[in-house]
């Protein structure tokens, strides 16, 4: 039961993480913006990495189900079917990706000898298949967001995107290491 539990909360906090985050871009991504669907710098691309690399399963599962909401939500005139295809997409790409770096260039499943190599590889796999299979699915749904030059501009924004958002972690947590090293307060005992 624990571990439903557990998984449960997983998927809730991928979802809520992801929503929120796409929502953040969104406002501050207006420049890099190439089309409603393509943007030159992606930074949920990032946090779709990690929550599928932290949480796997349940980190796919939140990722689809925060892509739904946002389909619905801001893109109204997409068919259910498009919404869901996208939606798989979204969460499944960076399951791949995890799953083909695994595979093929001897990471640790539980990512104990992931490098910083090893996590440009990720993210370039990542992209490549978020952005080829996105634009396949737009192409096939007869979209207007899809195509080659989209596919150079798609990719690219989870490149940079990505870097961006593991950069930011990467520094942020040793930022507040520095900062507050190991003077935090002991947790209250009530």
């Amino acid at each position: 039961m624990h571990q439903i539990r557990s998984y449960i909360f997983e998927i809730f906090i991928s979802a809520i993480c992801y929503v929120g985050f796409f929502y953040f871009n969104a406002l501050i991504d207006q420049q890099f913006e190439v089309n409603r669907s393509v943007s030159w710098l992606f930074l949920p691309a990032g946090l779709r990495i990690f929550l599928s690399l932290i949480f796997i399963y349940a980190g796919t599962v939140g990722l689809i189900l925060s892509s739904l909401v946002i389909n619905y939500v801001s893109y109204p005139d997409l068919d259910s079917d498009t919404a869901l295809g996208i939606a798989i997409i979204s969460g499944v790409a960076p399951l791949l990706a995890r799953l083909f770096v695994i595979h093929h260039f001897q990471v640790n499943s539980n990512l104990h000898n992931l490098t910083f190599q090893k996590l440009l590889i990720i993210i370039f796999v990542f992209a490549l298949f978020s952005s080829g299979l996105h634009q396949l699915w737009f192409i096939t749904r007869n979209l207007d967001f899809g195509g080659w030059n989209l596919f150079i501009a798609m990719f690219s924004g989870d490149v940079i995107g990505s870097i961006v958002f593991i950069a930011l972690i990467k520094y942020g947590l040793a930022y507040f290491r520095r900062r507050f090293g190991n003077n935090f307060p002991p947790p209250n005992p009530t």
